[in-house]
């Protein structure tokens, strides 16, 4: 095992003439084969694939996630994994299927995104006559991108760099304007939300 887990990542980590989109994907199937541990084999063999997509992109930051897309399709993922070791071991079809699946990670990351950006335009189409200040655009946009927890004016005042007053305000501000409502928890649990939820 050892000796074929060194023969893995000396391919992984060398130069090769595989297209860079066949190289995930062979070595994601290679990996999940050789299944050198115990467990997390799947979970290292998408970690690895998800490597190579990234190496082979070019860039930084990617906008999908293969890994993500297999979760979604678990049981075709473990039928063709199944097909291909059981058989003659012909990658052509568990290629053409990791092909595939990147391809509607793809799709829907780009639908995600755009959804997203379509959405927070029409929000702030909406909201557009209400005179806001740098802080509201600031905490309004990161509840909008998704804000980590429950927004409470104690947050906002950290977050715009404020006085607890001056969050207050803030946020009185929008709630009058019919931009932010409170969420059901009162007293010193009350935090805030976007009235204008995108659909």
């Amino acid at each position: 095992m050892e000796a074929e887990t060194g023969r893995f990542l000396d391919w992984v980590n060398g130069a090769s003439n595989e297209p860079p989109l066949l190289k995930a994907g062979l070595a994601h199937l290679w990996f999940v084969t050789l299944h050198p541990f115990d467990d997390g084999n799947g979970r290292i063999a998408r970690a690895i694939g998800d490597l190579l997509l990234a190496r082979a992109d070019g860039s930084p930051q990617r906008f999908y996630s293969l890994s993500a897309q297999i979760q979604r399709e678990r049981k075709a993922y473990y039928d063709i994994l199944e097909r291909t070791q059981k058989r003659s071991m012909d990658v052509t079809e568990w290629l053409a299927w990791f092909l595939d699946a990147l391809h509607r990670a793809v799709d829907q990351a780009h639908q995600f995104t755009l959804d997203a950006v379509l959405a927070k335009a029409r929000f702030w189409q909406r909201w557009a006559a209400i005179p806001l200040n740098e802080r509201q655009v600031k905490l309004l946009n990161k509840l909008f991108d998704g804000f980590e927890g429950k927004l409470t004016s104690s947050k906002w005042a950290a977050i715009a760099k404020c006085s607890p007053d001056t969050a207050l305000r803030d946020i009185n501000d929008l709630l009058t304007h019919g931009v932010l409502r409170k969420t059901d928890a009162g007293g010193r649990s009350t935090s805030y939300e976007l009235n204008d939820l995108p659909e």
